[in-house]
């Protein structure tokens, strides 16, 4: 099995309260950097990508150094997302470690809390780092996310206080009308920093009243390791619902040579949800 990328939750805590996200049901825990290597060892065989979360923001950590290092000395890329809170715990030279192949920044994070944090301080951070990036360090991605352009929950009015900073900064000419009409998937910036847009996506939940069958790249293309080693097929199950064992249990191989697991792959090779939570999920109507 090769997978694309594989979501490793070096931690769960986020620190912020998004109302697009569910809150977090497991208690707080942070992969040791042992642990952490340890799955990186049996991860060689399976992927070359990783990225950093699941739920957790991997900029929460102090010592984030540290994991790129092991990362880097074991021969992965890494993707790291965040909400951008927490830009300024880190240096440039953590954030293009040269482990890290791409850098998400969740720009629609800022509006759905309540923050001490004022806007201009939230983009000055976001702009010290893209100045950084684009002077210093070329070979990584910056991909500035705005993901909340669906009409049901429109933030036209912050968003256009976003493109605003944005055209100031890099000399852009967005247009809110414009993009509202057209909806880009990405625009480019600068050099290898893009603007990416999608819509709001509902994360499952076994209350959901939605059921249906179909496919999903889940342990097709990636899988999730929650912060405890539980191993989930997607990074959408932040709660570790489809428990498909843990890897202070059982190796990667053997979890996912499991019953459990291969009865989920036959199942999406034949479009039929075998899990509960997959057949709440709405997410993999995206992939019919």
């Amino acid at each position: 099995m090769h997978l694309h990328r594989v979501y490793i939750e070096v931690t769960n805590i986020c620190g912020l309260a998004c109302s697009f996200c569910p809150p977090k049901q497991e208690p707080s825990k942070t992969m040791s950097l042992p642990f952490f290597e340890d799955v990186l060892q049996q991860l060689q065989s399976y992927t070359r990508r990783i990225a950093l979360h699941v739920m957790g923001d991997p900029l929460t950590i102090s010592n984030l150094q540290d994991y790129l290092d092991i990362a880097e000395k074991q021969g992965f890329e890494v993707e790291l997302t965040t909400s951008g809170y927490y830009l300024q715990k880190h240096q440039s030279a953590t954030l293009f470690h040269d482990a890290v192949r791409q850098l998400n920044i969740s720009l629609n994070s800022f509006n759905k809390n309540s923050l001490t944090m004022t806007f201009d301080a939230y983009m000055s951070a976001i702009f010290h780092h893209c100045s950084q990036k684009l002077q210093n360090y070329p070979k990584p991605f910056l991909n500035l996310r705005l993901w909340n352009l669906d009409a049901l929950a429109s933030e036209s009015a912050y968003n256009k206080r976003v493109f605003e900073k944005l055209n100031a900064f890099f000399g852009s000419s967005l247009d809110a009308t414009t993009l509202y009409k057209e909806k880009p998937t990405s625009i480019r910036l600068a050099s290898k920093v893009l603007l990416d847009f999608d819509n709001y996506f509902e994360w499952p939940s076994l209350s959901a009243t939605h059921t249906s069958d179909g496919t999903c790249h889940g342990l097709k293309s990636h899988i999730g390791i929650l912060a405890n080693g539980t191993v989930v097929p997607c990074c959408l199950d932040g709660d570790g619902v489809i428990n498909l064992g843990n890897l202070h249990e059982a190796t990667l191989t053997e979890i996912l040579q499991a019953k459990r697991a291969q009865d989920i792959i036959e199942g999406f090779k034949k479009s039929i949800a075998v899990e509960e939570l997959c057949k709440k999920c709405t997410y993999k109507e995206r992939f019919g």
